[in-house]
């Protein structure tokens, strides 16, 4: 009994032994877990392994006030445990002398990562905010006066006109605003006194209207501002004045000859002269208020007046010419009636067809030197509407002149065979002819309003003109929309390369001076500095870039008016 008692504990102090010459030995890869399988005699060992892996690292957060953060409790703890470990790794039995010492200790690397701690803005930021003089007088009720004393920053201006324009701290006048009227329920009274003010002052605008144009010349004029009645002396506006008294005229004597023959073809006619003229005058009006300066309300202007006028134009033609025509000469139809004699409807027929002629003519010069002046022809011109106003006299007088023809032949028919059928057949055949020319009349004004995009011939000049320039890298999202009388609003996204947008600001510096302000940043708080101060001037030149491509783009394309470049 005691011999196989002696043996059994031999076999485990020899077991425990080269336990510890395995944990002491290298291993190629970690083991995790109970891995290690031994076998003694017949009995099959699994022992545990506490080689595991251990990863060291730490962070270190420093705010823009120097403080420094260790995220490092987990590395901490990691650090302990790695001493631990090694020290298993390389302990000594003490009961079992002439074990081999293990492997001496290698170091510990810990990565440090300096990272600058985020700063929170909150939903709502509007410290470091510009805002102009008329704002701050306009939205916080201050005077220029009070202006004065707060501080003036000068920063690019967004105008053709200027260079530069002066701004204020919107901080500064929120602090001056409470200084003035001592709390923000006084300002909030004061802001309600004032828009209730210019309610009422929008109700009584007529009476103010005639205020000032009776002291208009004492105020004078603050600056120049088209004539409009000049805008009917040339142009368009010359063909529309032309026209509407020569319709106005043919109507009166084509409606005295209806009276006195009776003639449907001759009804239609006079029904056709005054559609013409009550049409020619709304023109007249759109043109007259389409020269309007823009406003807050209508910020590009109010140049779509000449196609909403137009297109009403379209509209009247097909309602009052063409419908009474079809709806005289159906009647005609079913109710015929013998016609008087047609000697004086000819002569008024031969006199509105001068008439009508000398107005086409006038429409088709003024075409002709418009279409000449944007590069286009006579077709191109007339069936993209690029003058709606000369379009619309173009058509109307060359239907009149055809429907003079129409509406003489067919009287014509009617005197010598006295079937009044014919007569009534040439009054349906001029309210088709009118029906067609208001259909067209509206289709492509319609088209205008829509705002349809410009030939692809010069959206791919624009769009060269910004690749080429050496700061652009690529432009995305191209949009030219044409808004009408030979106005484009062109819009993209570009991608705009930051190395060279750098170097720009980079050669407009004293690099000595520079590379001295690089040298003496020793601290986190110097640093930031630093960047902050040459990253809004980076951001400013790449701001003057922008102002630049735009003013490239509408310098050498004179029809674009409205640049839009979105930084992507």
């Amino acid at each position: 009994m005691m011999p196989a008692l002696a043996a059994q504990r031999r076999g485990c102090r020899g077991l425990y032994r080269l336990y510890l010459r395995c944990q002491a030995a290298p291993r190629p890869r970690a083991c995790h877990g109970w891995k290690m399988s031994m076998k003694s005699g017949s009995l099959s060992y699994i022992l545990p392994c506490n080689r595991l892996p251990v990863q060291l690292s730490q962070v270190r957060v420093y705010t823009s006030n120097g403080q420094k953060k260790d995220h490092g409790s987990e590395d901490t703890n990691g650090s302990a445990r790695g001493e631990t470990l090694h020290k298993v790794e390389t302990g000594q039995d003490t009961n079992n002398a002439g074990q081999k010492q293990s492997s001496p200790k290698q170091p510990i690397q810990v990565k440090v990562k300096a990272v600058l701690k985020k700063r929170e803005y909150g939903p709502k930021y509007t410290q470091n905010n510009f805002i102009t003089g008329v704002r701050a007088i306009n939205e916080f009720c201050l005077k220029s006066s009070d202006l004065d004393q707060l501080r003036k920053i000068k920063r690019r201006s967004p105008h053709d006109d200027t260079e530069t324009f002066t701004v204020y701290l919107r901080s500064d006048v929120e602090a001056k605003s409470l200084e003035v009227w001592g709390s923000p329920e006084a300002l909030a009274r004061e802001r309600k006194r004032r828009k209730e003010a210019e309610i009422k002052y929008r109700e009584n605008l007529f009476r103010n209207q005639r205020l000032l144009w009776e002291y208009k010349e004492f105020f004078g004029n603050t600056k120049p501002r088209s004539s409009t009645a000049a805008m009917f002396f040339k142009g368009p506006g010359k063909v529309v004045m032309v026209a509407i008294c020569i319709n106005g005229l043919n109507f009166f004597f084509k409606l005295l000859a209806w009276v006195y023959t009776g003639s449907a073809s001759m009804f239609s006619e006079a029904i056709h002269s005054l559609a013409d003229t009550c049409n020619q005058a709304l023109l007249a009006l759109g043109i007259s208020q389409s020269a309007r300066t823009p406003d807050p309300s209508h910020p590009y202007g109010f140049t779509n007046m000449r196609y909403i006028a137009s297109l009403i134009s379209g509209v009247g033609i097909f309602m009052m010419g063409a419908g009474l025509s079809w709806y005289h000469g159906i009647m005609g139809l079913l109710h015929p009636h013998p016609v008087e004699s047609l000697l004086w409807a000819y002569c008024i027929l031969a006199g509105s067809l001068v008439s009508e002629g000398a107005t086409l003519l006038v429409a088709i010069n003024e075409i002709r030197r418009s279409a000449r002046a944007k590069g286009l022809s006579f077709y191109q011109y007339v069936v993209q509407s690029r003058d709606p106003s000369t379009n619309v006299v173009l058509l109307e007088d060359a239907a009149a002149v055809l429907s003079v023809a129409v509406a003489a032949t067919c009287m014509g028919l009617t005197s010598l065979t006295g079937n009044p059928y014919y007569d009534s057949v040439g009054s349906l055949g001029v309210g088709t002819l009118l029906g067609t020319v208001s259909a067209f009349l509206i289709y492509t004004n319609t088209e205008a309003l829509l705002g349809r995009s410009i030939e692809p011939e010069q959206l791919q000049r624009l769009t060269e003109l910004l690749e080429s320039d050496p700061v652009v890298r690529a432009i995305h999202d191209v949009k030219a929309t044409d808004m009408g009388m030979s106005k484009v609003r062109f819009k993209a996204e570009v991608d705009f390369d930051g190395r060279v947008v750098t170097r720009c600001y980079l050669e407009k510096q004293d690099i000595e001076q520079l590379l001295q302000e690089i040298q003496q940043v020793k601290t986190l708080e110097e640093l930031e500095a630093f960047m902050l101060k040459h990253g809004e001037n980076i951001v400013d030149t790449l701001g003057a870039e922008v102002d630049r491509l735009e003013k490239d783009l509408k310098q050498r394309n004179p029809d674009v008016r409205h640049v839009d470049l979105e930084i992507l």
